[in-house]
């Protein structure tokens, strides 16, 4: 059976690394950080499905995202990669890195822990909705529209990077919101519980951010035993952008 393959930026030579960005995000949003990785690392820069330059499935959720990786390390042929993923990646990583432990050298988890977090993207799935192509046929005009319902302007930009010309005169998304729409539950799930990867794994959590306290540190070290955390400063939730120089840093004592 042929499986369709991932849409990815890869750069640079050495150990492959590889890269998962989060809920409506894509691959170009961890460009910068990658072009540094280069440097050290065969960086792989991956869209996954329904996002970026990835195709666009009716399903989506963690068992099917982990597959779509398998497929891809397969496709590349790459073994004992480093894998690094941000939010709804770093739910896919810690899948992949509990399914597939003996594919994975080291795993970094970016501001997420593997409990279930509820629901919590209503707005921002409302504000997408509302847009319609056909009157909103301006990137300034789809801002206005997102920004009745989305007030804050870092998250607006954050989601017109997801907005382009699919031909003349016609904007739209790259992500596939149906589907994004129809799966939103999917995308708070926990880590199925009794899983284990015993390898060293790195857990950065941004200072200003709430998706790591305490409380997950039990649940953490239960499916991680071989965890560390470390607090990203100055930083929320997107802690790569917010702080990247320590963010580096963090990453490449972790991974030397």
């Amino acid at each position: 059976m042929s499986h369709k393959i991932l849409h990815s930026n890869i750069i640079g030579a050495g150990k492959p690394l590889l890269i998962l960005h989060g809920y409506f995000g894509m691959s170009d949003n961890w460009k910068t950080l990658g072009n540094q990785f280069s440097e050290d690392f065969q960086v792989h820069l991956i869209d996954q499905r329904n996002h970026g330059r990835s195709f666009h499935a009716d399903t989506f959720n963690y068992e099917v995202l982990v597959e779509d990786l398998h497929n891809y390390i397969q496709y590349y042929q790459l073994n004992e990669v480093y894998l690094m993923g941000h939010s709804m990646g770093g739910k896919t990583a810690m899948l992949f890195a509990v399914t597939y432990p003996e594919l994975v050298d080291k795993l970094i988890v970016v501001d997420i822990s593997p409990r279930q977090y509820a629901p919590h993207h209503n707005a921002i799935l409302a504000g997408l909705n509302a847009v319609d192509f056909s009157v909103d046929n301006t990137r300034s005009l789809v801002d206005k529209k997102l920004a009745e319902l989305i007030p804050e302007l870092g998250v607006r930009q954050f989601l017109l990077k997801n907005v382009y010309w699919k031909e003349k005169g016609k904007l739209d998304y790259r992500f596939n919101l149906q589907s994004l729409t129809d799966n939103n539950i999917e995308v708070g799930e926990a880590l199925p519980s009794f899983t284990t990867y015993e390898k060293e794994t790195l857990f950065l959590k941004g200072e200003k951010s709430d998706y790591i306290t305490e409380q997950e540190i039990p649940l953490i070290e239960a499916h991680f035993p071989n965890y560390k955390i470390s607090e990203i400063k100055k930083a929320g939730h997107w802690a790569h952008a917010e702080n990247p120089k320590q963010f580096y840093k963090e990453v490449c004592d972790f991974l030397k």
